[in-house]
């Protein structure tokens, strides 16, 4: 193992010069992040605004969205300014966890913890992915994947509303919990929400895991920990930005990977094509007779 890095020995050090500006740009959907903003409209399932009820509506959740958000960054900001959250990297946040007694809390849903999580951590989701089918869960589930879930694999999500219940039961409120997600955004309101449940030792790790390197934890899982945020179509032709720098690492090989699953959809496409070509007319003929 390398030398730890000297963050490591004094890991709130410098937090006062580090926002969460990288992790709120890269944030993988705006619209599961709305439900974990502080709300008096939380209804426990992430809606899309311009599904509500017509252009106008859509446009006032628009805004009141934006001004959520900025709201909460600036709460986070202070936080951290004010180092009542410590902030980590992914390798400190490695070593740290390897080397000390702390607790590392993977706040991600299921669908990400299942593809590639860090051996010995504590799963409990901030929100996890939504699995009603009443009307309106159903409804958003048909939105959210026609607007782009079936592209990017995004899921319709629900607030885990026993998340600080949970994390109560199992750790104490003097605990060292490392809080960790996929990008970084989930994990900071994670920590907000423990902080102001009286956690005092928090420690969120900036740009989550899709900012570390395969050495910085020891992982389990089929996926890299890079790539267990992604899905959808996307994913399956390895047109992620994601995959892209997996590819530059490892190579022909996983290029021809998804390669072969471009040309492969082409050709059963093309056969699908030239088949109604031929059944049209057939039928064509059929009811004639």
């Amino acid at each position: 193992m390398a030398t730890p890095p000297l963050g490591l020995a004094r890991p709130g050090a410098g937090a006062a010069a580090v926002t969460p500006a990288a992790a709120w740009s890269s944030s993988c959907s705006r619209r599961p992040l709305r439900r974990l903003l502080p709300s008096k409209r939380w209804s426990g399932v992430v809606r899309m605004g311009a599904t509500v009820g017509g252009e106008q509506e859509g446009e006032d959740e628009e805004v009141k969205l934006a001004k959520e958000m900025a709201a909460a960054r600036r709460r986070w900001e202070t936080l951290i300014r004010e180092q009542k959250i410590k902030t980590l990297t992914p390798r400190e946040a490695g070593y740290t966890f390897k080397l000390t007694d702390k607790v590392l809390l993977d706040v991600r849903p299921s669908n990400e913890r299942q593809k590639a999580w860090v051996k010995g951590s504590t799963w409990i989701p901030v929100f996890d992915v939504d699995t009603s089918f009443d009307l309106s869960g159903v409804g958003n589930k048909v939105t959210n994947f026609v607007m782009g879930g079936w592209w990017s694999g995004s899921s319709t999500m629900s607030v885990n509303k026993n998340f600080v219940q949970q994390v109560e039961e199992k750790f104490t409120k003097d605990t060292d919990i490392v809080v960790v997600c996929q990008k970084g955004l989930r994990s900071l309101a994670a920590c907000e929400q423990l902080y102001g449940a009286g956690f005092q030792n928090l420690f969120w790790v900036q740009g989550g895991l899709e900012a570390a390197e395969e050495e910085d934890f020891e992982r389990e899982g089929p996926q890299p920990f890079k790539l267990a945020g992604i899905g959808g179509v996307s994913e399956f032709f390895g047109w992620t930005d994601q995959q892209r720098a997996q590819a530059a690492k490892e190579g022909l090989g996983y290029r021809l990977t998804f390669t072969g699953r471009l040309v492969g959809a082409l050709v059963l496409l093309d056969a699908l094509f030239l088949g109604a070509q031929r059944i049209g007319p057939l039928l064509q003929e059929l009811q004639s007779h």
